[in-house]
């Protein structure tokens, strides 16, 4: 009775949604993973059938993942052609940067009295490090990724873990269009590591104008790379 009452809204009606929203929601992260791992490069077209194919799920299953996706803008539908991994712009790139910028600076700004939980932003540094003695440079883009939701989870906001998500998955957009992951990521080791040291050291302004610099260096770097990038002729969709 007190599930089909005025208090319940008809929430009664909406319980068949519930398995297919999950599902959805759970193929978005897959394919959220494979397009940051660069699976699924920018401007790619994802097939229906072949991606609803191998993963057993229905097309109005996938196209709710899509459209979650498509939210996050990762992807971008066009009109009678179909859905594509997005290709940035520049404006993009200084919008991802600005973002960044305003959060991640936050976070070190506020942070309490030291010392601070640091054993997540430690394996990040660490694993980067290790993967680029390796010569692992996606590895090592992916630790850089890691090193920053770390640095954002110091925080203990589950809404700037959230936010964050999204931001660094358009990023890795952004990485997958660079020629030359190792000139693009190696100097950034070195600088995780100075900024982990001064939190290490509760030097907590310290890291913060170490992440601003590092943050406003690697905003100038990408834009120049992606301006003579778009000048030329940026990648076209496939698939």
């Amino acid at each position: 009775m007190g599930t089909t009452g005025p208090e319940s809204g008809g929430l009664a009606d909406d319980r068949a949604l519930l398995g297919r929203t999950s599902t959805a929601e759970r193929v978005a992260d897959i394919l959220r993973t494979r397009i940051a791992e660069g699976f699924f490069p920018p401007g790619t077209r994802l097939s229906e059938d072949s991606i609803g194919g191998a993963l057993g799920v229905s097309r109005n299953t996938l196209r709710e993942a899509f459209r979650l996706l498509t939210h996050e803008r990762l992807l971008v539908h066009e009109l009678n052609r179909g859905v594509f991994v997005r290709v940035l712009a520049v404006d993009d790139v200084t919008d991802i940067y600005r973002t960044r910028r305003l959060v991640e600076r936050s976070v070190l700004h506020d942070l309490g009295e030291p010392p601070f939980e640091l054993g997540g932003l430690v394996r990040a540094v660490t694993g980067g490090e290790r993967d680029a003695r390796d010569g692992d440079w996606k590895g090592v883009s992916t630790a850089n990724i890691h090193f920053h939701r770390e640095l954002v989870a110091l925080a203990g906001s589950d809404r700037m873990d959230e936010l964050m998500r999204g931001v660094l998955a358009e990023l890795r957009l952004v990485f997958h269009m660079v020629d030359d992951p190792r000139a693009l990521h190696e100097p950034y080791l070195i600088r995780n590591r100075k900024i982990l040291d001064a939190l290490r050291a509760g030097e907590r302004t310290k890291a913060e104008r170490l992440l601003v610099e590092y943050l406003d260096d690697s905003r100038d770097q990408l834009v120049q790379v992606y301006t003579h990038l778009m000048a030329g002729d940026p990648p076209t969709p496939t698939g």
